[in-house]
């Protein structure tokens, strides 16, 4: 038996996944605004595999996307969380943090509540020592996240993801870290 997960910051909680997360989950993922940075939208048979494997790393591990609730608001609005990426790069092996919102909720802050208290979760509770984070170098909202929440990119870094097709719009990719002394100096912890 696993442990519950729940993790709150002011307006949001992640927790473990449900079933009822698959289907808003699968709709999110067929969408093709939600997933203009992503190779395809995905199958529902494609999002209910990735929710399996989601569920299953959380029930096994402590490192997963988690589903974001916004009490009252939505049950399901979104995922964060950390995960170790598992392609090879020069930077890797790494704990990669990650979000992903349903757009009814962008531009509210949501994504960056979300993700710093996933920063604090890997900080505190995991004692990592670096997180970074990833995305194509022409994902501008998640870039701004990543700059808000205090994290650091180096050009040196940029690379061509491995899983992207040669020449897709989305292959570039920027990287983006965050050593655990730059987060404790700059969160009081």
């Amino acid at each position: 038996m696993f442990a519950p997960f729940r993790l709150e910051s002011g307006r949001i909680v992640l927790r473990d996944w449900v079933d009822a997360d698959l289907e808003p989950f699968a709709r999110l993922n067929a969408d093709p605004v939600f997933r203009r940075y992503f190779p395809s939208v995905q199958s529902r048979e494609q999002s209910d595999g990735v929710a399996r494997r989601l569920r299953d790393d959380g029930h096994h591990g402590s490192m997963t996307f988690w589903p974001i609730e916004i009490p009252g608001l939505a049950r399901f609005a979104g995922y964060a969380g950390l995960i170790q990426t598992s392609f090879e790069a020069p930077f890797t092996p790494c704990v990669e943090i990650g979000w992903g919102l349903d757009p009814a909720f962008w531009g509210q802050g949501y994504a960056t509540e979300a993700a710093r208290a996933v920063l604090r979760y890997g900080f505190e509770t995991l004692v990592l020592n670096e997180i970074v984070a990833l995305t194509a170098t022409i994902n501008t909202p998640s870039r701004r996240v990543m700059e808000r929440l205090g994290m650091h990119h180096n050009p040196a870094d940029d690379f061509d993801h491995p899983r992207v097709e040669a020449g897709h719009p989305i292959q570039r990719h920027v990287l983006y870290r965050l050593p655990r002394a730059d987060w404790l100096a700059h969160s009081g912890g």
